[in-house]
């Protein structure tokens, strides 16, 4: 059957391939090493003649089947699995830049995102941050030597969404690689490749694998992107399809050579918790909806962050692209409302750094995760004093209004 929905592909994508024994699941593979009879076919897969299994630390029969999950849900080619997301796109650069090279930013990033862009602008590959809601600054900031784009669907925690379309359309005209964090808005909700995006990456932890019981990454390849005109590609992986020539290299030289390698056992987890994620993000997605329609009325928050509500910048763009507006939302609390206190007040919510988990969770973002940056880089990405993140889980919604309710209310303390 290939006309199935969203969670019947994924759900069975496993038993479409050989499995051993008829299990529905694809089973961890621990072994590292694997043999085979005749040397020469050994050979043929070390270069890239033959599909087949050399080394744990490149390949893993768990790990592919995740793979060609991801895959599935993001209509690509092909994939590379991470040890974590910001090992896939750390390793990403790594494979396809060099020295004296330069990408475009979007300036709204996830925080270890940022970090790590400046670290390899110290390395000799430059790289400009924009204002990735609007397609002209992204333009404008294109140099001879630009190689690559690279936005978020919807920043964290602020939640601005880019110009996907206009980026896109700019990106194919000048032959730029155009790689897309779809983390936020997950498969289910955003597929990058409708707007052009030449590489997807997701963070498997958050909201795919959902259950914060596995660290992963992802990076598709979606087709759109050619190959033979990138410069950086070694004449090594120039082999077959020239759609694959650009994974190839991402997968045989970067994941072989930074070792950032997702283990199986890991890769199970992930793909397990993969099967459930429509179901998770409507629930999720209703909550987020629900929560942030009553605290934008509440008097003692002072701004609510989230694209779907009217007042949000880009909510009409969000419409158009996205089937929901996200699980995630910011809020600025007024003064007199202590933003430890607050949350420090909520039952259900929990207090932690992650996102995309079952459960609904809040940090204070300007003292945690943005705090390295210092106050001058977080006033010019908006980040208040007072924000608070919220990553929306699937508990009934009434709970979490009321949980809410309390913490916001007079009496509370």
């Amino acid at each position: 059957m290939t006309n199935t929905g969203f969670t019947s592909k994924i759900l069975h994508s496993d038993r479409r391939g050989t499995i051993e024994h008829g299990s529905i699941h694809k089973p961890i593979h621990t072994a590292v090493t694997y043999s085979y009879d005749d040397a020469r076919n050994l050979a043929a897969v070390f270069q890239g003649k033959e599909a087949g299994y050399s080394y744990g630390r490149q390949v893993n029969p768990t790990v592919t089947a995740l793979q060609d999950k991801i895959s599935l849900m993001e209509e690509g080619v092909a994939t590379a699995a991470f040890a974590t997301g910001m090992a896939a796109i750390g390793t990403t650069l790594f494979s396809l830049l060099r020295a004296g090279d330069h990408f475009v930013s979007s300036s709204f990033l996830f925080g270890n995102t940022n970090s790590l862009f400046n670290s390899f602008s110290s390395q000799g590959i430059e790289v400009t941050f924009v204002d990735a809601t609007d397609a002209g600054e992204v333009e404008e900031a294109i140099q001879e030597n630009t190689r690559l784009v690279f936005v978020e669907t919807i920043a964290n925690p602020r939640t601005q969404v880019s110009d996907l379309i206009k980026i896109g359309d700019l990106c194919e005209a000048r032959n730029l690689i155009y790689f897309v964090d779809n983390t936020m808005t997950t498969p289910y909700l955003f597929q990058p490749k409708s707007v052009k995006a030449s590489l997807v990456i997701n963070s498997l932890t958050k909201y795919i694998g959902g259950h914060a019981d596995a660290l992963g990454g992802a990076v598709t390849e979606t087709g759109l992107y050619d190959w033979t005109t990138f410069d950086n590609l070694y004449n090594t992986y120039k082999k077959g399809d020239p759609t694959l020539w650009g994974i190839t290299q991402i997968k045989k030289k970067g994941i072989r050579d930074f070792g950032a390698t997702l283990a199986p056992e890991a890769a199970h987890h992930l793909s397990i918790g993969s099967d459930t994620l429509a179901l998770r993000m409507e629930q999720a997605c209703a909550n987020a909806n629900a929560l942030t329609e009553y605290l934008s009325q509440h008097e003692k928050v002072k701004k609510v962050y989230f694209p779907g509500l009217e007042e949000h910048h880009q909510h009409e763009l969000a419409k158009t692209l996205f089937k929901y507006p996200g699980a995630l939302f910011s809020i600025e609390l007024v003064d007199e409302v202590d933003c430890f206190d607050f949350i420090n007040r909520l039952d259900l919510v929990i207090c932690t750094s992650n996102l995309g988990d079952t459960r609904s969770l809040a940090i204070p973002v300007a003292h945690s995760i943005y705090y390295e940056m210092g106050p001058e880089r977080r006033a010019s990405m908006g980040i208040d004093d007072s924000l608070v993140r919220f990553s929306i889980g699937i508990e009934e919604t009434d709970d979490l209004l009321a949980d809410f309710e309390f913490a916001l209310s007079e009496n509370s303390r």
